[in-house]
């Protein structure tokens, strides 16, 4: 997710934020795995350079990985687990089913650090924060300081998966709840929506918005229908902004015109009480990367599982 002068920015742009700088095994640090394995973090950016040179969506598909698993209990890989006869997968969750995707790319980043440190050092859920990082700064985005040093879940949460993931139906009101619930406020629910300056959505997210709704343009909403009928064609693919594999502001401009290809884009900029971050960041990019890097951060930061609590996976899909 790079248009507007945003490239101009990259050099300029490094976000160092302020963390521990020596790695401990009960809290969090970027350095977690300076000593134990420094090749780790390069092997990760590797596979994902190389998957997102394949396939431009996958650096959207990485980060909302991340996304969706932190979302839920906290970020612990729990979400790339498989079913199995003492829990169902979240991957089987209304939010995630026939979605998430992405799954054999981490498997490749799995095997390939692993193969570089020698052993098993580096979790699941770090490999997950790591990806989505490099994921933006493939397309054009901000970097920041990832806080490593998480461990992974060993079970998952079908049931938490269904009611805590936001969804694209969510009002405003609900999606600022859902996300306080996490810790997070308002300016980061708006910094981390502008993650939708990448990527896709399908048809059945969105049909109701360009059919029944009042609040769109309606030459937006002329076009989308074209590959989302009323009935039938549920995943065709519709790009969440024009320039959906560059990390731009072009998403936020987009809500300006009444062009949010979601109903929960669209409503951050609806008359409520986001619509002013919404229009900051619409002609400050530098004001969106700054906020958007602390955001995830932040959402990184959401109950992660140190110390001795959890393990760390031999293989992502399932439970030493």
């Amino acid at each position: 997710m790079v248009s507007l002068g945003i490239l101009s920015l990259i050099s300029t742009l490094f976000l160092v934020l302020a963390v521990p700088t020596t790695a401990s095994s009960s809290k969090l640090s970027p350095n977690y795995y300076d000593n134990a394995c420094p090749k780790a973090l390069p092997a990760i950016k590797r596979v994902v350079e190389a998957a997102i040179n394949k396939e431009r969506r996958m650096g959207a598909s990485l980060l909302r990985l991340h996304f969706h698993d932190c979302f839920v209990h906290g970020c612990d890989a729990s979400l790339l687990l498989d079913s199995t006869s003492a829990f169902d997968s979240e991957k089987k969750a209304g939010p995630n089913k026939n979605s998430t995707r992405g799954f054999e790319v981490i498997d490749q980043i799995k095997s390939e650090v692993d193969k570089v440190c020698g052993r098993p050092v580096v979790s699941c859920a770090d490999i997950l924060a790591v990806a989505a990082r490099d994921s933006v700064v493939v397309l054009g985005g901000p970097t920041w300081a990832v806080q490593l040093g998480r461990r992974d879940s060993t079970t998952a949460r079908k049931t938490t998966a269904e009611k805590d993931i936001p969804t694209p139906l969510m009002n405003l009101t609900d999606l600022i709840n859902i996300f306080k619930k996490h810790g997070l406020d308002e300016r980061d629910l708006v910094a981390l929506s502008g993650a939708h300056t990448i990527g896709f959505a399908q048809c059945f997210t969105f049909r109701d918005r360009i059919y029944n709704e009042t609040n769109i343009d309606p030459k937006f909403a002329r076009k989308r229908r074209l590959t989302c009928p009323r009935t039938g064609g549920n995943s065709n693919l519709a790009a969440l902004d024009p320039s959906h594999a560059n990390f731009d502001v072009r998403y936020f401009n987009k809500l300006l015109k009444k062009r949010g290809l979601l109903h929960s884009d669209q409503e951050l900029f609806n008359g409520g009480s986001t619509d002013s971050l919404v229009e900051a960041y619409s002609s400050d990019a530098k004001a969106f990367w700054a906020d958007f890097a602390k955001s995830m951060v932040k959402m990184g930061n959401i109950n992660p599982l140190i110390g001795k609590k959890g393990q760390v996976r031999l293989n992502c899909r399932k439970v030493n």
